[in-house]
């Protein structure tokens, strides 16, 4: 009989083919389930299912507020709170109704180990479900990024719920030196979110999505992120100019959708860009691989916010190098334990459009050395396979 775990997370599709939800919990929680009976529980959004079987994963949804329009984890919840007040309104609620219905399925299925995802709310959660619920509860905690470089005012909350975990692990080291900045001092083990890199191939290039978006014989730039401040997109916009004078018919495509879509469309009309620069909008995640291969390089001009909210680790460089395509980011610490300057892929400061211009105008110029980085990153990243990722999971939750 398979050993029972719950799975906390407020990130979770909410249907198939969720193309707005990053699917990285769902991808390791399957893989679990060749070890675990595995059950997750996620907030319930409108036209998802309270209860469903999705991939061999038991997953339950609670509801928190009165109606299911415009909800506080309907998408990520911390640029939900920024672009809406109103939404700090839902948090008690939220709390409250997932600490329930992690109650009831505990019971119920007499579970003893829970995988949160995120300090806050999830690690939370589960703290308060051992305390007062399941005592003898085993609680591993994985951290983001967006948990431990944002709320900064709750970081005597998150050093407390950190303490009471059984285990605390995080997708990358600069993940790491900021929870121990805060104050955590045992042991961390860095564990990133994996990729099904046989889904990732410079197999799939497509020359009829090339021609779709103009690009057959010219230079196709890719862009795949969610449009917020911290994905940086305004510099690589800014960039755009330079790269236009010397590759006229070179086409970005921007591949997302977010809060600063409107802010970042109003840009490129002012810089004379629509010719050059696509927003396609959310792609579902199955036809990704297709412009990853299809693209000529890939950029991800990540960036500090002013929030300090920073990437906490690049799934989308692993799956573009995975299809040996060049990548380009910038100098942020997490994007370090995926990019090694110039051997893996290519690293500029960030907030710096002119760095990344030239940056860019050489590797379309020299293709050879181009095309041999991109190869070595293909290799690099094999690490990052699921295979491997899921073995250290499945040890820590045995």
């Amino acid at each position: 009989m398979k050993k029972k775990i719950l799975v906390l997370t407020s990130t979770f599709p909410r249907w198939k083919e969720d193309a707005a939800t990053p699917p990285f919990v769902l991808e390791l929680s399957k893989r679990l389930t060749d070890k675990f009976e595995v059950h997750l529980l996620a907030p319930l959004s409108k036209g998802s299912q309270k209860e469903e079987i999705v991939e061999e994963i038991h997953v339950h949804r609670f509801k928190y507020w009165f109606n299911l329009e415009n909800n506080l984890a309907d998408g990520a919840i911390l640029p939900n709170l920024k672009k809406n007040k109103f939404l700090f309104s839902q948090i008690p609620f939220f709390f409250l109704a997932q600490i329930f219905a992690a109650k009831r399925i505990l019971k119920k299925e007499n579970i003893k180990t829970i995988h949160a995802h995120w300090i806050i709310p999830q690690g939370f959660v589960a703290v308060v479900c051992k305390i007062f619920f399941v005592k003898d509860c085993k609680i591993i905690i994985t951290t983001h990024g967006a948990d431990i470089f944002g709320l900064k005012k709750m970081n005597w909350l998150k050093k407390w719920t950190l303490s009471k975990a059984s285990k605390v692990t995080v997708v990358s080291n600069a993940i790491k030196t900021e929870a121990q900045k805060i104050g955590y001092g045992n042991e961390i083990d860095v564990i990133p979110m994996g990729v099904d890199l046989t889904a990732f191939s410079p197999k799939k290039r497509d020359l009829n999505l090339r021609e779709k978006y103009g690009a057959k014989k010219g230079t196709l730039l890719l862009f795949v992120g969610r449009l917020a401040e911290k994905k940086g997109v305004s510099y690589l916009l800014d960039a755009m100019p330079k790269i236009i004078e010397k590759h006229k018919e070179c086409k970005l495509l921007i591949v997302g959708s977010g809060p600063l879509e409107k802010k970042l469309k109003e840009q490129t009309r002012k810089l004379k860009l629509e010719k050059n620069v696509i927003f396609t909008g959310s792609i579902q995640n199955s036809e990704l691989p297709r412009y990853y291969a299809s693209a000529d390089i890939f950029i991800g001009p990540s960036i500090i916010a002013n929030d300090g909210d920073a990437e906490g680790f690049g799934l989308v460089f692993v799956e573009a190098m995975g299809s040996e395509t060049l990548v380009i980011t910038t100098d942020l610490p997490a994007m370090q334990d995926i990019v090694q300057d110039k051997k893996t892929g290519f690293i500029v400061p960030q907030k710096d459009s002119i760095s990344l211009a030239n940056t860019l105008l050489e590797n379309l110029k020299d293709k050879k050395k181009a095309q041999e980085v991109a190869l070595a990153g293909k290799k690099h990243v094999k690490k990052f396979d699921w295979k491997n990722i899921t073995k250290k999971y499945a040890e820590l939750l045995k």
